[in-house]
């Protein structure tokens, strides 16, 4: 589909600031805004980001106007170092979709990837092997260093038993190498031309691709519903090492906040209307403190926000990073362009 700007090379890909918002950062060095400043004693990592990027209602807000469309994903990664990639819920992706995502952003950028509704929300997490083989040999390992967490959305009313969970938990690849033996085992609905590069080393611990086979995959996992988290629930998680999504939204659904293994996974949906409201400086205190708890405990953070309705989640999150970066919390290093950052 054509490009809906006429001419590229006349854009302007100088930011804006928000027109009308409550947090506006207009005027302010946002590559400034993302770099780090101290890091906790722990060295865990926190990472804020946007879920999704795709959203042509931010075009002349986050977006400046004249930006084609295919480079905002460029612009997120000069501002942020992490972004949640939603298409893979929807439906498979290519493995060439995902080599342009990974050249899109700069060094030290990582995607959180959503798993397959296909298999949270018609399988309902049973009989998944051939379902997660294709999702691993649609192309999600061609993100390589680029991959970060999992994360897999359950429905809304949904609990799976705990032995369920634990069935499903147990066959998610927590290596490069595990995810590509399954992924081997794809079936029809991925053409073998488009399956990820064989589980073949090279002899040095690389797998075919050149990313170390042993560097591991993390999960998260999203429920909304008290039902699925009940102590059993919660050992299933921590036995698999699986990060239970500590998620804001309101009264839509309510808010778990249950660390789980080595790292925390936190959506924030909008508060107290879901996708629409946005995060004043005292909830962005708040939040900062509780990213603050976490690194401290040496769990590395994610944060994701996804009130995206009104154009509030590209400005809270800068306002989260900076809050973040005046306590001396975020550990991170800025992600890192050759040749310049967009915008510069």
């Amino acid at each position: 589909m054509p490009d809906p700007d006429p001419d590229d090379r006349a854009e302007s890909i100088e930011g804006e600031g928000r027109i009308g918002g409550t947090a506006t950062i207009g005027g302010t060095d946002r590559r400034a805004l993302a770099r780090s400043a101290g890091a906790p004693p722990t060295g865990a990592v926190a990472r804020v980001g946007l879920s999704g990027w795709q959203y042509d209602g931010w075009r002349g807000d986050f977006y400046p106007q004249r930006l084609a469309k295919r480079r905002w994903l460029e612009y997120v990664g000069d501002r942020f170092p992490t972004v949640e990639l939603n298409g893979s819920f929807y439906s498979l992706q290519r493995p060439e979709r995902y080599q342009a995502w990974r050249h899109a952003v700069p060094d030290g950028f990582v995607f959180a990837v959503k798993g397959g509704r296909y298999l949270t929300h018609m399988l309902h997490l049973r009989n998944v092997h051939k379902a997660l083989a294709n999702f691993m040999a649609s192309g999600v390992l061609e993100l390589e260093d680029r991959l970060g967490p999992v994360l897999w959305q359950l429905p809304a009313a949904f609990a799976p038993t705990p032995d369920v969970l634990d069935a499903f938990l147990d066959q998610l690849p927590t290596t490069f190498d595990a995810a590509r033996a399954l992924a081997d085992d794809h079936d029809a609905k991925v053409r073998a031309s488009d399956s990820v590069p064989g589980s073949d080393g090279d002899g040095d611990g690389r797998s075919g691709d050149g990313t170390p086979g042993e560097r591991v995959i993390r999960h998260a996992l999203e429920v909304r519903t008290p039902a699925a988290v009940t102590p059993d629930h919660l050992a299933v998680l921590r036995q698999h090492r699986v990060a239970l999504v500590d998620s804001d939204a309101g009264t839509a659904w309510p808010r778990f906040d249950e660390p789980t293994t080595d790292f925390a996974y936190l959506r924030l949906h909008g508060s107290p209307e879901v996708y629409h409201s946005g995060y004043d400086e005292h909830a962005t205190g708040q939040w900062a403190h509780r990213v603050e708890e976490h690194l401290l405990a040496g769990r590395d953070t994610f944060v994701y926000f996804d009130n995206d309705a009104e154009r509030h989640a590209p400005w809270d999150a800068l306002a989260l990073d900076a809050a973040l970066a005046a306590r001396g919390a975020v550990s991170r290093e800025a992600p890192h362009r050759p040749g310049g950052t967009l915008g510069s």
